[in-house]
């Protein structure tokens, strides 16, 4: 009986082991599935102080703020039981970039999650005038 309650205890640790941890935004580390996207990046032509107001509007319209973490440029909040990160950096004078992240209770990456409150930043900050950073493209052949 002791082997079996042995066994059944070791197959738990290595479940809870093998699970792994994965790195949020603010640098900390939680326990859930690591090397999945759960992250996503965007950049605008938006002061950092005007990125960081919306991003907080969003988050506080759509759940709960948690924190605000000016030290390490990050806001976490929960949506949905889902809990929510978002960085804002400024890359240079003009631009700055943002990344959501998003993850389950049970540290599951949720990209539709991130994805949704990256666009209601997006849509906010349109809303208020300005607009996203064009990518980049090639230029035709033969064309200027």
């Amino acid at each position: 009986m002791r082997a079996k309650l042995f066994l059944l205890l070791m197959a738990g640790v290595q479940i809870v082991w093998l699970t792994g941890c994965y790195p949020a935004v603010d640098g900390r580390r939680g326990m859930g599935m690591p090397f999945v996207k759960d992250t996503i990046e965007a950049r605008y032509e938006r002061s950092p102080m005007e990125i960081w107001k919306t991003a907080k509007e969003v988050i506080g319209y759509n759940g709960q703020l948690y924190s605000e973490d000016v030290l390490k440029n990050t806001i976490e909040g929960s949506v949905n039981t889902r809990t929510v990160w978002v960085r804002v950096e400024p890359l240079d004078d003009r631009v700055t970039r943002v990344i959501v992240q998003a993850r389950t209770r049970g540290g599951a990456a949720d990209l539709e999650m991130a994805g949704e409150i990256d666009k209601q930043i997006a849509l906010k900050l349109q809303a208020n005038g300005g607009g996203v950073v064009p990518t980049p493209t090639r230029a035709a052949a033969g064309r200027p």
